[in-house]
């Protein structure tokens, strides 16, 4: 038993006929797949020339005079915000078609808002330095969207001029300020060092305002002449008056001054420069005689008279060493009151020797006589000094 093979191939013009629609069917699928493969690069082709791009507000235009100690800052961050528009626009491009509605507006533009708000803040920051703090819209700056026409922002500029510092530095004036060493009293020898180092501090805050005044002529808004040099001056100088007062009272009487007006300076002409203060002071006279000296009248220094401390019982042994000791104390303070005595004549008013050197002596001596009792009394009876009659002194006039 065998099979007969078809009469298609017991054919020749039959198998012609099927090879040779055979090869047309091959060349039309070719050729619709050329077709299709043409149409796809064509698309993409036009796909990507219409890639959208990222469109941000300008930033440098917004900026006001940039001072040159801001300079190199700002143009740093200047050149961050392109940077970041450049990655903006790269990522745009690369996840075409890709995520939800709102894929554009979550992973792209938001972040970059954040990016630039930064970015902006760090500018006005820097400028906040050296001049006036500019007022930025840094939600409107750092705001972008997306153009689906392809024209992207321009770039921020790398470089930026610095305000200028040129001829406007004789239009802006110089700091004129009160003289503070003529306003104050006779000035005690204790105080001189202190008194003189503050006064040469005046000359210096003058100097470097009037150096701050020039080398930012032409920056900031109406107020920052006040705001950024006058006030912080004046701040200055109250603290520095308000020493010299200090330093004063702490040997005399201490001295009534009208410290903010004398802190408060204006700006005056180009021509107009203020006197400096004397970096030298003449200390109060100390003298020790009654006569006449080109025609100056001076004085004699009083001395202390205390009373002798009477009625000490006999002293134990076991405490001889602290009675010593403060007895000798005692006429240690007589002798520092009798130097404060001839050191402050003149100085302060009627009431200046009570307060300023026979209180405080009276004080000493009343804690210096306790002790003593206290000691005698640890190891025996404790005496009555009689504390309130011995303590108090006099003047020898």
């Amino acid at each position: 038993m065998y099979r007969t093979r078809s009469n298609a191939y017991r054919r020749p013009g039959r198998l012609a006929g099927l090879r040779k629609g055979r090869r047309w069917q091959i060349a039309g699928v070719a050729a619709v797949a050329v077709t299709i493969v043409g149409v796809g690069l064509g698309v993409a082709s036009a796909s990507e020339s219409t890639v959208p791009t990222i469109v941000c507000p300008g930033v440098a235009e917004a900026l006001p005079a940039v001072p040159a100690q801001s300079q190199a800052e700002v143009e740093r961050n200047l050149a961050l915000l392109n940077t970041q528009i450049a990655e903006a626009n790269n990522r745009l491009k690369t996840s075409t078609g890709q995520g939800g509605p709102n894929f554009v507006q979550n992973a792209i533009l938001g972040p970059l808002k954040d990016k630039r708000v930064s970015t902006i803040d760090r500018i006005a920051i820097s400028i906040g330095r050296h001049a006036a703090k500019p007022s930025l819209d840094e939600n409107a700056l750092a705001g972008c969207n997306v153009n689906t026409g392809g024209a992207a922002s321009a770039s921020e500029p790398t470089s930026v001029p610095t305000a200028a510092a040129d001829a406007a530095a004789a239009a802006a004036g110089t700091i004129s300020c009160p003289s503070v060493a003529d306003k104050l009293p006779a000035i005690p020898a204790a105080s001189q060092a202190e008194v003189e180092r503050n006064l040469t501090l005046l000359n210096t805050q003058i100097a470097e305002a009037d150096k701050r005044l020039a080398g930012s002529a032409g920056q900031g808004g109406p107020n920052f002449v006040q705001n950024a040099i006058l006030g912080p001056l004046k701040d200055k100088r109250v603290s520095t008056i308000d020493r010299i007062a200090i330093s004063i009272g702490r040997h005399a009487a201490k001295p009534s001054l009208d410290e903010q007006g004398l802190g408060t300076c204006t700006v005056g002409d180009s021509g107009t420069v203020t006197t400096p203060e004397p970096t030298a002071v003449a200390t109060a006279g100390n003298q020790t005689g009654s006569h006449q000296t080109g025609g100056n009248q001076t004085a004699a220094a009083p001395t202390v008279n205390c009373p002798e401390l009477t009625g000490l019982p006999s002293i134990p042994a076991q405490a001889q060493a602290e009675v010593q000791k403060n007895l000798t104390l005692l006429q240690t303070q007589i002798t520092e009151a009798n130097a404060r005595l001839a050191s402050t004549v003149g100085q302060g008013g009627p009431n200046f020797i009570q307060n300023a050197i026979l209180g405080p002596l009276t004080d000493k001596r009343v804690s210096t006589i306790n002790r003593i009792a206290t000691a005698i009394g640890r190891n025996a009876s404790r005496p009555d000094l009689n504390v309130e009659g011995t303590a108090p002194c006099t003047l020898n006039q």
